[in-house]
């Protein structure tokens, strides 16, 4: 796993509960903050194995970005945490995005 993987997985783990992070996010506070689609593909892949929570990464858009079963199982999860949807099914960001940067992570 390269540094970039470690520090995202480290980031995901520490998403407090009742908030969230976007995937641009966590790629800027990873050091790479072009990286989004990357971010992605470690929630992807080792979800499971690192037990990260990945419910709590949402778009930029403040939207879920997962369809069908995804999607239902991802606002339930958000949902049982207090994270409130506004109408247009947007999380309300300036309430429950979690705010950090490098050195939290360090």
């Amino acid at each position: 796993m390269n540094d970039f993987t470690k520090t995202v997985v480290t980031i995901i783990k520490g998403i407090p509960y009742g908030k969230v992070m976007t995937y641009g996010q966590i790629a800027k506070v990873a050091g790479n903050p072009r990286a989004a689609r990357q971010v992605s593909r470690v929630l992807h892949s080792m979800s499971r194995k690192y037990e990260l929570p990945w419910h709590r990464v949402i778009n930029s858009q403040g939207k879920i970005s997962l369809k069908d079963e995804g999607y239902t199982t991802q606002r339930i999860l958000l949902e049982k945490e207090g994270v409130e949807f506004d109408r247009n099914n947007k999380v309300y960001l300036a309430v429950y995005q979690q705010q950090c940067n490098k050195l939290y992570y360090d």
